[in-house]
């Protein structure tokens, strides 16, 4: 044993620069992830990754019949479909990559025991996978403008990699910590779903957030409110952006990811003896 080099890696329990480093470094297995997990969910069905726009756009009729022909409920001059449509597009790439961040250690158990690597490129690779199901759902919204003749704002477009950040950082920094919880307490997996409706219908998807009248700043507090509001001023050009509301939901998502990657750090040397 003489001479012999023996290397303990232990996890930090603060988030620091070398963390980033090692992520870039594991960038290849953050792929692997990425495909693996697009490989597994498309695996076996009959139509393929077609599943990515089934959801939203069975999710649209519905509401499109009950909300925009029973209900009647506003939707600021523009086609019912395209409006909750837009809403969807970013509140379902939202929900879902939530959800999945939030199992993403207890569904890798078998690895993250085993092995050693970065445990933030599970929760990462998590949110990539449905990035691609929201490039793909997209070419609904696409065929529904030219179904409806309606043009869109070709300009607001630039600023969707904007709003798909601050998502992203929503849902990685509420991940992460919902992650490390449900490492220890399982009752993430039944609260979130229940969680995830009901946040649902205090953000702006289904209906204007000018409807909300005195209570707007409930809504407000939602950081999804003002991206979706951004998405549907950019794009539908039906309002001005309301820039000063995106920088709060900028700032509210990345306090957000900066809690959830202090939490997930502190108790990340634990998941291995607990999941």
């Amino acid at each position: 044993m003489n001479g012999t080099k023996i290397t303990i890696i232990r996890p930090k329990k603060t988030f620091s620069w070398n963390d980033i480093k090692e992520i870039w470094q594991y960038k290849e297995l953050l792929y692997f992830f990425t495909w693996r997990d697009l490989k597994v969910r498309y695996k076996q069905t009959a139509v393929g990754v077609l599943w990515a726009i089934f959801q939203p756009f069975m999710t649209m009729v519905v509401f499109s019949i009950f909300f925009g022909k029973l209900a009647q409920m506003p939707s600021d001059g523009i086609p019912y479909p395209i409006f909750v449509y837009t809403g969807l597009l970013l509140w379902q790439f939202f929900s879902s990559a939530l959800s999945e961040t939030s199992s993403c250690l207890i569904s890798n158990q078998a690895i993250i025991t085993k092995v050693y690597f970065p445990r933030l490129i599970l929760p990462i690779s998590s949110v990539l996978t449905k990035l691609v199901d929201f490039a793909i759902a997209s070419v609904i919204l696409v065929g529904l403008m030219a179904y409806y003749n309606y043009l869109p704002n070709l300009t607001g477009l630039l600023i969707i990699p904007l709003l798909l950040l601050i998502t992203f950082m929503a849902a990685v920094g509420f991940g992460l910590f919902l992650a490390a919880v449900n490492v220890k307490y399982r009752d993430v997996r039944y609260a979130l779903p229940f969680f995830i409706q009901m946040m649902m219908f205090v953000t702006p998807v289904i209906y204007p957030a000018s409807i909300a009248g005195k209570y707007s700043w409930i809504l407000a507090i939602n950081p999804m409110t003002g991206v979706i509001k951004a998405a549907r001023a950019a794009i539908l050009g039906n309002a001005p952006i309301n820039w000063e509301l995106l920088l709060i939901s900028g700032i509210a998502c990345l306090i957000m990811l900066i809690i959830g990657v202090i939490y997930f750090k502190k108790t990340e040397r634990y998941f291995a003896d607990v999941v």
